[in-house]
C-alpha cells in the first residue's frame, strides 16, 4: 500500500486540489514493464502520462524506445524536441498539422501516421496535394476476436483479415507520396480486460492464440509485397503475453507507469499505484459524510462506477451512490469520515492514467527522500492536444 501519510506530509504546503506522483513507485513500475516485456522494446504511450518531464526521463531507460502519440499536433511537438521515433496511434484529419508535417523533412522522417483505409490516403492527398513528400504510414489492424457473431475487443479498424490488410498494404506501396512503415495490433480484449475470473482468463488465452495465428499470416502476406518494418502490439495489461509472439517487433505501454484503478484486478502482475490527487474537506453534512471540493474527474469509456475516481485515504471511504464525484463537490462516506474536519485532505486515485493530468497544470513528484518537484503537465504547458 502506498504511504499516503508520507505523500501528504511532503505536499502539505500545496493548496488543493493537486496531483501527486510517487517517484519511487513510478520508476519501480517502469522497470516492471521492461521486465515483463521480455527483451522487446517498449514504445511509451504518451496519452497515459501527459507530463513531458516524466516521458523524457522514461525514454532514457534501456528497454523504452520511441513514443506512441495520440494527436498529430502532439507528434509534431515531440519531433520538434528531437524525438525521432514517433508512432501516431490514431488516424488524423488535422489539416494544419498535416501541412506542418510536410513542411519539415525531419518531421516526415520521425513521425508515422496511422491508417486503416484508402480513404485516409485520399484525405492526406486532398490536404497536401497529389505531389507531396513521402509520408510514412502504418496500418491499424483490427486485433479483436470475432467468434461466431460475437465481437470481443474495441471497434477501431475495419481491416481484420489477411486479405484486407494485404489489399491496403498494396495500395500504400503502389501510391506515390506514401511509405509503408508497418502494422499495429492493439489487443484491447487482452490488455484492457482484468483477470476477474477463470472464464475471463480462458477467453483471453484463446483470443491471444487466435490473434497470434492471424498476425503471423498477415505479416507473412505483407512480406510478399514489401518489408514489414514495425509490428506493434500489446498494452500494459498484455506485455507478458504479446511479447512472446516472435513476429512482434515492439510493444506499447504507458498506463502501467501510473497504475490507475482499472489495473487493480490483474493477476499476472502487481504494479504499484503511483498517481493520486488530493482534495480538501469543505463540509461535514453528517457525522459519517465529508464533502470535498472539486473531484469530478470521470474517466472516458463505458459510463459506470469503474470510471469514477476512488477515495483511498483515509481508508474505508467511498463515494455516495446518489451523488458520485462532482464538478464542484465530492461527498465521501464511511466511518473514517468521523475523524475528518474542515480543511483535512482526502486522497483519491483516478480510474485511468493520463486523463488525470488533463485536470491539473502540474503534478507534485514526491521523491523517495520526501522532496517535492513540481513539474507541468501538457495542460500546464498550454498544450491541449484534442
Amino acid at each position: 500500500m502506498p504511504d499516503y501519510e508520507r505523500l501528504l506530509a511532503a505536499t502539505a504546503a500545496l493548496d488543493t486540489p493537486y496531483a501527486i506522483v510517487d517517484e519511487e513507485a513510478l520508476w519501480a513500475n517502469a522497470h516492471d514493464l521492461i521486465a515483463r516485456a521480455g527483451g522487446r522494446p517498449i514504445r511509451l504511450a504518451t496519452k497515459s502520462v501527459r507530463v513531458r518531464s516524466i516521458i523524457k526521463n522514461a525514454l532514457t531507460l534501456e528497454g523504452i524506445s520511441g513514443l506512441m502519440t495520440y494527436s498529430l499536433a502532439e507528434s509534431l511537438w515531440w519531433a520538434d524536441q528531437g524525438v525521432d521515433d514517433i508512432l501516431l496511434a490514431y488516424p488524423t484529419v488535422d489539416r494544419h498539422a498535416l501541412l506542418e508535417l510536410a513542411a519539415k523533412d525531419y518531421r516526415l522522417a520521425s513521425i508515422t501516421l496511422m491508417v486503416d483505409s484508402v480513404d485516409h490516403l485520399d484525405y492526406i492527398d486532398h490536404v497536401l496535394g497529389r505531389e507531396h513528400p513521402a509520408v510514412r504510414v502504418a496500418i491499424d489492424v483490427d486485433a479483436s476476436w470475432r467468434i461466431g457473431g460475437a465481437h470481443l475487443g474495441v471497434r477501431r479498424s475495419p481491416v481484420h483479415t489477411k486479405r484486407q490488410v494485404r489489399r491496403l498494404a498494396q495500395a500504400i506501396v503502389d501510391r506515390p507520396g506514401f511509405t509503408f512503415a508497418g502494422l499495429m495490433f492493439y489487443d484491447a480484449q487482452i490488455a484492457g480486460l482484468p483477470d476477474t475470473s477463470l472464464a475471463v482468463r480462458i477467453v483471453k488465452r484463446r483470443s491471444d492464440a487466435e490473434l497470434r495465428r492471424r498476425r503471423k499470416k498477415i505479416v507473412t502476406a505483407i512480406r510478399a509485397i514489401t518489408s514489414v518494418g514495425l509490428v506493434n502490439g500489446g498494452g500494459t495489461g498484455s506485455l507478458h503475453v504479446t511479447g512472446r509472439d516472435p513476429v512482434v517487433t515492439e510493444l506499447t505501454a504507458g498506463s502501467g507507469l501510473f497504475t490507475p484503478t482499472l489495473f487493480d484486478h490483474y493477476r499476472a502482475f502487481t504494479p504499484r499505484p503511483a498517481a493520486f490527487f488530493a482534495l480538501s474537506v469543505v463540509r461535514k453534512p453528517a457525522r459519517e459524510i465529508a464533502t470535498c471540493f472539486s473531484g469530478g474527474y470521470i474517466a472516458s469509456g463505458q459510463t459506470g462506477p469503474t470510471r469514477a475516481p476512488r477515495p483511498v485515504w483515509p481508508e474505508g471511504l467511498s463515494l455516495l451512490h446518489s451523488e458520485g464525484a462532482g464538478e464542484v463537490q465530492t461527498p465521501v462516506e464511511g466511518r473514517a469520515a468521523r475523524s475528518l474536519s474542515i480543511g483535512d485532505r482526502v486522497v483519491f486515485r483516478h480510474a485511468k492514467a493520463g486523463e488525470m493530468c488533463e485536470r491539473f497544470d502540474e503534478v507534485a513528484v514526491v521523491t523517495s527522500g520526501g522532496q517535492v518537484v513540481r513539474t507541468p503537465t501538457y495542460r500546464g504547458e498550454g498544450k491541449n492536444f484534442r
